[in-house]
């Protein structure tokens, strides 16, 4: 279900520094996170969101969550507008 989240979302920013950018702009309505992302990089965004009161939602794969948001790579996190 997540995925197709991505995939209706008005606004799609994708990686950490953008993630991290939209979260703190309150441009962001929900962050997505791999599961397979790396540690340090999951725990920086989580703080942020909680700060910010975003909520964040899990999916399997780094590389299907790249693919869902048109790109070639991985992505580690997603930050939706809704």
């Amino acid at each position: 279900m997540s995925y197709e989240k991505v995939k209706q979302a008005t606004l799609c920013r994708v990686g950490l520094k953008q993630t991290i950018k939209s979260v703190e702009q309150r441009e962001a309505d929900e962050v997505i996170i791999a599961k397979d992302a790396d540690p340090a990089i999951v725990n920086s965004v989580l703080q942020i969101c909680h700060k910010n009161n975003i909520p964040v939602t899990y999916v399997d794969s780094k590389r299907k969550l790249g693919k869902t948001c048109g790109i070639e790579v991985g992505a580690a996190t997603v930050a939706l507008k809704m």
